[in-house]
């Protein structure tokens, strides 16, 4: 859709409107504004054949607009006003959803005011090819243009321009269509406002608009059983009211007004922070705020107060004598609520069982811990911003009433989400039986305070729960990883050669050329996992003449490709990182770039970003220098090759030497780093093995092998990265984009600590980085060598997570690496597939002057907000990440329970609660719960649970953290995923099947 800009005739033929209005500014002053519009008579109203716009101006809608509608046999087209694209848009991106609509300029600007995700998606409707919409500038055409008038409130302004846009179109349509001798004006098509607005509708009724609500409209479709589930609660006045409204009692608080949250947060005297939920007890949760050294405690759901995961609230903490610890019970949403009725869960006479069960949860237990164990505690006031967005569920086929089970009448059921963060959700549809068995989208509309859970509406299936493509889509939804393909303003962005683009032979007049250094001589290779075909790195090492040694990092030069404020670079910032699952990668980039003119790859010539050192041979530092280059890799290993490779006394060519005297210098730098501090944690990493026939089904699980390589480049890519970081942050102070981890607040390491020194007599100094890594060392079981990576793995488990931000938006103390005991860091090393790695190369190149620095990296506002999208991007990739790797470790899993008659797995005991455990596998790298159906004596506070033995007469088996155990793993279909789930039962020191 061409811009249509307000230059295109000359001034002197548009009509000016002038709007004079005072403004206060920030310092109190009063100044007069004179704000002046130049409006036209020439814009196009998009319908083809219109006699009376310009016969060369462009058209997207037909002659007769859409005949299908009962309403409007003559033909129509829809003119929705703002609200409908707010509340309405799962309906308007539906395939089954075609009328030709006219979009407002008023309508578009007023969606990016109240929401950017929304207004992007209005826009990718807007150049969609399958669609037929038609964007119409009403601000700038003369007779469509308004003003606002004294009194009327912005929002009045808006739908009067709306209703003038729309009566003008009636109009202009009778002289782009002059009537036939002897037919009326009510032959021609209509454009018809759509607008849930009662109000809105009376003016327009008066004016003799055609308009309707939506739900009427959707109504008279031809396919309307299919479009009516994807209406949204909150935007039709059409929809039946909340049963609960009138009459019923209210089960959770009225929010305070945003204006009393905001006073209340500024003075102290109210919390705000992100909701979240508790994955063991659906009836606590956390909000974590800078006020307290531990989380704000939420017990039940009246202080929850409707509040979802991630929303960010505003807590009223209780007197400190109601300070509490957390529940040690798992409390399983679905077990607990499992009698509830969808259609009567809101009425009083609820099934008791439930509130027996709740308050169970609830029950004083929560007061006996120990003064130290408990922490603030208090409930929701409030709701700054809702993370509400389309989950992946399933439908309970318990909440389906037997006389509805096969009914496609419209009735109440329960969508269970993925997410055991999340709260079952009402949905009223018309599809509840054939909606068994698949994964479907539901989006939350809202929660009232008489109602037990929020209410959605239907989106979409997703397809046939655990079908394997089902299962890709579902998760990648469920992380809101972008899986789109590249659109053609995308790929418009790629050199034309394709394939066969090339480093063109070195010349001065090549701007490929222009001061890079010519490195393709040097024995450079590269070293990856298994597979790797996005080669974003690569290394050498050499003797220098006077000693020294030079060591290099060549890393690949992504931002000769992509360049700002480009579609490309557009897509990269939004998607912010490639997503790696088992079986498939969601690329950042195009895979052109990715895994082709961007990859590293061997015998191939490439450009580069070079990071060389010279150093001494014990790794000090002489020398750093930066520069663009043109590489040739001599070789791409594998880590276990370039281990053979460095192994093998036979072998002493050069590619070897570089190889080995990489390695050495690798070795020290780890040696200083952990000298200084740095710690050296762990986090379970499984391979999985996929069959090599198309259905690529895994079919067995081990732990990932380490080898002295996978250190080698870990050390020099930190090398480099903090080598970058110095030299952008003293180029641009303001605005270099650093990677920081703060160091976790003492409290964070409570129990660990406490859990070391009761069960295993160990100390854990956390007093300072290297007082950890100390600790962390001396943790150890000379009877269980795997003992200390389970300490490590729970050490890691109290870390904060590191983050990117702009060094201008906080103070230079804060900018450090914990986890590294680094004062500076970023990430420079992998541009193919991390976003913030594109502007760190930016800003590099501006630093040594090979190009000005883009006015967007100026700007620290703009980096900042760079910085909270790839920040949320890279959180949820690695969480897809880890559930792929958990799906399918449960495939491998439920094939070995097929070809196997027992499964059985050796674990740690993590964590104890009053009726289970809470286990590790290191070997799968599982983590799951054994529970107790029987009663168990707990005692929390040395960690144990005792549990009865299954021979009669035999004393009860105590169970520790940390002991060792023997579980038996089966794979049974998730409630919640409903994909198979990996279930254990304790087989060692007690069998819990007789219990």
């Amino acid at each position: 859709m061409p811009e249509i800009t307000i230059l295109k005739r000359p001034r002197e033929e548009a009509v000016i409107t002038q709007r004079m209005f005072f403004k206060k500014t920030a310092r109190g002053k009063v100044i007069k504004v004179l704000r002046e519009r130049y409006l036209r008579d020439d814009i196009s109203c998009g319908i083809d054949g219109c006699r009376a716009c310009d016969a060369t101006a462009q058209t997207v809608l037909s002659r007769s607009g859409d005949t299908t509608h009962k309403n409007f046999p003559t033909g129509h087209y829809i003119l929705p006003d703002t609200n409908v694209f707010l509340a309405q848009m799962d309906l308007i991106e539906s395939n089954f959803f075609t009328p030709p609509i006219i979009i407002l300029q008023t309508v578009m600007e007023e969606v990016r005011h109240r929401s950017l995700p929304l207004y992007s998606r209005l826009k990718a409707l807007t150049t969609t090819d399958e669609r037929k919409v038609w964007v119409f500038y009403n601000e700038f055409r003369s007779e469509t243009a308004i003003v606002r008038e004294d009194g009327e409130t912005p929002n009045d302004r808006n739908d009067r321009g709306i209703r003038k846009a729309a009566e003008w179109y009636n109009t202009h349509l009778t002289l782009a269509h002059p009537p036939i001798r002897g037919q009326s004006n009510s032959a021609l098509p209509k454009v018809v406002l759509i607008t849930d607005d009662y109000a809105n509708r009376q003016k327009a009724d008066k004016d003799k608009i055609p308009c309707i609500s939506v739900r009427n409209y959707v109504d008279g479709m031809k396919n309307s059983d299919q479009l009516l589930d994807l209406l949204s609660a909150t935007g039709s006045d059409e929809v039946e009211p909340t049963r609960a409204v009138a009459g019923r009692t209210a089960l959770y608080d009225d929010y305070l007004p945003m204006s009393t949250l905001v006073a209340g947060v500024k003075a102290g005297q109210l919390y705000q922070g992100h909701f979240n939920a508790n994955q063991y007890n659906y009836l606590e949760g956390t909000v974590p705020v800078p006020a307290f050294t531990k989380p704000i405690l939420l017990v039940g759901r009246e202080n929850m107060n409707r509040a979802v995961q991630g929303d960010v609230v505003v807590v009223e903490v209780f007197d400190e004598r109601e300070w509490k610890a957390p529940t040690d019970e798992v409390i399983d949403q679905e077990a607990t609520l499992k009698n509830d009725d969808a259609e009567d869960s809101e009425e009083e006479g609820d099934d008791m069982m439930v509130h027996e069960h709740e308050s169970k949860a609830l029950r004083a237990e929560h007061t006996k811990k120990a003064p130290t164990e408990k922490q603030p505690t208090g409930r929701v006031v409030g709701i700054i911003k809702r993370n509400w967005r389309a989950y992946v569920c399933h439908i309970d086929s318990t909440s389906l009433t037997s006389s509805n089970a096969t009914s496609l009448g419209l009735q109440t059921v329960f969508a269970t989400p993925v997410s055991r963060l999340l709260p079952r959700i009402r949905l009223r549809t018309r599809q509840a039986p054939s909606l068994i068995g698949n994964k479907i989208l539901v989006t939350i509309d809202r929660w009232d305070i008489t109602s037990r859970y929020p209410e959605g509406h239907f989106v979409r299936t997703l397809g046939k729960a655990e079908s394997k493509e089902a299962e890709q889509e579902s998760l990648l939804l469920e992380f809101e990883v972008p899986y789109r393909p590249f659109g053609k303003a995308i790929l418009d962005c790629l050199p034309p050669e394709g394939e066969q683009w090339v480093v063109p032979p070195k010349s001065t007049a090549s701007p490929e050329w222009r001061d890079r250094a010519d490195l393709r001589d040097l024995i450079i290779c590269s070293i990856d996992p298994p597979g790797c075909q996005d080669i974003d790195d690569a290394l050498h090492a050499r003797r220098l003449t006077n000693g020294n040694i030079e060591a290099g990092v060549h890393i690949a030069d992504v931002s000769h490709f992509v360049h700002p404020e480009t579609a490309m670079d557009n897509e990269a910032a939004a998607r912010g990182s490639t997503v790696y699952l088992v079986d498939k990668r969601i690329d950042m980039l195009p895979a052109l770039l990715g895994t082709n003119l961007c990859s590293l790859r061997p015998h191939v010539e490439r450009l580069a970003f070079s990071v060389i050192w010279e150093m001494t041979v014990d790794a000090e530092i002489v020398d750093v220098r930066f520069t663009k280059s043109v590489i040739a890799s001599k070789a791409a290993f594998e880590y276990g090759e370039a281990q053979l490779r460095k192994d093998d006394p036979k072998l002493n060519d050069n590619l070897t030497q570089s190889v080995r005297l990489l390695n050495s210098l690798a070795q020290k730098l780890k040696a200083k780093r952990m000298a200084a501090g740095a710690l050296n944690l762990a986090s379970p990493e499984v391979k999985i093995h996929l069959d090599s026939s198309e259905s690529s089904d895994p079919v067995d699980v081990e732990q990932k092998a380490l080898h002295e390589t996978n250190s080698l480049v870990e050390e020099f890519m930190l090398l480099a990265n903090t080598s970058v970081a110095k030299k952008t942050q003293e180029s641009f102070p303001q605005t270099s984009v650093l990677r920081r981890h703060l160091p976790p607040p003492p409290t964070n390491f409570e129990k660990l600590q406490d859990i070391l020194l009761k069960r295993k007599g160990l100390k854990l100094d956390v007093s300072s980085s290297g007082a950890l890594a100390d600790s962390l060392d001396k943790c150890l079981d000379p009877k269980e060598p795997a003992f200390n990576t389970l300490v490590r793995i729970m050490a890691t488990r109290c870390m904060l997570s590191a983050e990117y931000f702009s060094s201008g938006s906080v103070s230079r103390d804060t900018f450090g690496h914990y986890g590294l005991a680094s004062p500076i860091y970023t990430h420079f090393t992998s541009p193919i597939r991390r976003y913030a790695d594109v502007l760190v190369h930016r800003q590099l190149a501006a630093a040594i002057g090979y190009t000005p620095l883009h006015p967007s990296l100026h700007s620290k506002m703009h980096v900042e907000r760079i910085m909270e999208v790839v920040n949320r991007r890279h959180r949820m990739a690695q969480m897809a990440g880890r559930a792929s790797v958990e799906f399918y470790v449960g495939l491998a899993l439920k094939g070995r329970n097929e070809r196997e008659k027992e499964v059985t797995e050796d674990a740690f005991v993590i964590r104890t609660f009053r009726n289970g455990l809470g286990v590790f596998v290191s070997k799968l790298g599982l983590e799951g719960l054994v529970m107790f159906k029987r009663d168990t004596q707990f005692d929390a506070e040395n960690y144990t649970i005792s549990v009865p033995s299954s021979d009669i007469g035999r004393p009860d088996v105590t169970i520790s953290v940390f002991d060792k155990v023997t579980v038996r793993i089966e794979v049974e279909k998730d409630k919640n995923t409903q994909r198979g789930r990996v279930k254990m039962t304790l087989v060692s020191p007690v069998d819990s099947r007789a219990l």
